[in-house]
């Protein structure tokens, strides 16, 4: 479904990314973690279009994403729910939902999607005339995936979901993404801190270093790896 091959993105002169390649299948569960500073949500930019490539190319089903302009993406089927949520703080919380839906696929399927946003997250029913800045940081962010459901996405990238949330509410959040993915077999490709998390809900991961893949492989291998458990999970050689 996704396939990004030798990516190098440069700002200002800088590489943020060097050579980045990856690949999501459809249905795939796909996590990349690294440090803070790493590229992660470079790369997330990258595939939704807001800042160029340098080098390199995105495909997305066969098409070449580089060529399409980046309000045309979503038309595609790639929601993007970005680091720190970034909801429309002067909407209400439906409006915000009716802004995800602009997409064709996302306005045909609107009425049914709604009833799953608001399945998977009752809060966002209760609280349809709220408007989204006086919500919690953890019903922000149940907003921010709500609104990237709301285009009837083919795929949803998650970046840092858990960020700036108490423990039980970013366990409860990694719980719906895990519903999501597994009772709707949507295609998702997650950015995430919570390393052990993430890589335990994953079909794949990749470790991501100063712009640079440095490692991939199915969940149980990262997790194995003695890279993986020294600098993300805090466990020594024994």
């Amino acid at each position: 479904m996704l396939d990004i091959a030798g990516l190098s993105v440069a700002y200002g002169g800088l590489r943020a990314l060097s050579e980045v390649s990856l690949k999501v299948e459809a249905g795939q569960f796909v996590t990349v973690v690294g440090p803070n500073g790493a590229g992660k949500s470079t790369l997330f930019k990258a595939i939704s279009g807001i800042v160029p490539a340098a080098a390199g190319s995105i495909r997305f089903d066969g098409e070449d994403l580089l060529a399409r302009a980046a309000d045309r993406r979503a038309h595609l089927g790639i929601a993007h729910v970005p680091e720190g949520r970034q909801v429309f703080k002067t909407l209400t919380v439906r409006e915000n939902l009716e802004m995800g839906a602009y997409p064709e696929t996302g306005r045909r399927q609107w009425v049914r999607t709604l009833e799953r946003i608001h399945a998977l997250f009752p809060i966002l029913a209760e609280r349809h005339e709220q408007l989204a800045g006086t919500l919690s940081g953890g019903e922000q962010q149940m907003l921010a995936i709500g609104r990237g459901l709301a285009c009837a996405p083919r795929l949803l990238m998650l970046d840092e979901p858990s960020m700036g949330l108490a423990p039980a509410i970013a366990d409860m959040i990694f719980e719906r993404i895990a519903q999501i993915h597994r009772e709707d077999g949507l295609t998702i490709l997650l950015v995430e801190q919570r390393v052990a998390e993430a890589l335990e809900l994953s079909d794949r991961g990749y470790v991501l270093e100063t712009g640079r893949m440095v490692l991939e492989g199915p969940y149980q291998t990262l997790l194995s790896d003695d890279r993986v458990r020294r600098s993300y999970l805090g466990i020594g050689d024994e």
